[in-house]
């Protein structure tokens, strides 16, 4: 009992930080915010994102079997997660891509706290809806079915690679919600990879090609990576923002895997 009580906190916990759905606290449970927790409670970070991916198949399902096109479905069910997360991970893409190519450390990290959005940030968010849209869709044409599982397993599995630039590097400033979040335990993040890992059968075993999961695989490991070493060069250390942007490229590139023929 005590055990299945604290992985619900901890899923509380992670539910709250990475969504904007309103859920009750535990007596057990800090303040979400406070991320007291977070560095232990994200053994259950794949299963929050797995809940978030089902409810955007949720919204997938239904507007799939009333007779709307695949890019229509497809494009509900990516706004549903945009909304259900208050864009969280696409505001940290966004500055990013704004931040990073300023001249000086300082000003990199001095732009990403900017909440106002630059050129190039619009066009990173942008481009990544437009991929992620378009490539939901595509799956979408060949299984509703698949799409869903897809997404699912898509939610889990960026959601804890976002956890990598937190693991192997320091946080870029002393203040903020990086450096807040604090390192994952090493233990609780395996857990969790290995939790997001197994995700990826769901889609085989609902009909996609196994080789696309080792793809899916793969190519999220090589996005958390990067973006890991890039932020060490450009900022020395990672933030909120860059977790989210890494949680922005890794789904895009497991729907872009099991979008492809």
């Amino acid at each position: 009992m005590r055990l299945a009580a604290a992985l619900l906190g901890d899923l509380l916990v992670c539910l709250k930080f990475f969504s904007r759905i309103p859920l009750p606290a535990l007596g057990q449970e800090e303040a979400a915010h406070d991320l007291v927790r977070f560095p232990q409670a994200v053994r259950m970070l794949p299963i929050a994102g797995a809940g978030l991916g089902g409810l955007g198949a949720l919204v997938l399902m239904p507007a799939s079997e009333i007779g709307l096109s695949a890019t229509i479905a497809a494009a509900l069910a990516i706004a549903a997660l945009v909304v259900l997360t208050g864009a969280l991970h696409e505001d940290g893409l966004a500055d990013c891509a704004d931040g990073l190519g300023g001249a000086t450390c300082e000003r990199k990290l001095e732009i990403m706290r900017d909440s106002r959005i630059g050129t190039y940030g619009a066009v990173a968010i942008a481009l990544t809806l437009y991929l992620r849209v378009e490539s939901l869709a595509a799956i979408v044409a060949i299984s509703p079915v698949l799409a869903a599982v897809a997404l699912v397993a898509a939610a889990s599995l960026s959601r804890t690679a976002s956890l990598v630039p937190l693991l192997l590097l320091l946080p870029a400033r002393r203040d903020g919600t990086g450096h807040a979040a604090g390192r994952p335990d090493p233990r609780a993040f395996a857990t969790a990879a290995l939790v997001a890992i197994l995700m990826l059968l769901a889609p085989v075993l609902a009909g996609a090609d196994p080789r696309a999961a080792l793809v899916a695989l793969a190519a999220t490991a090589g996005v958390a990576l990067a973006a890991t070493g890039l932020a060490y060069r450009q900022i020395g250390g990672h933030s909120g923002d860059v977790a989210g942007a890494v949680q922005q490229l890794a789904e895009l590139a497991v729907l872009l895997a099991f979008s492809a023929r």
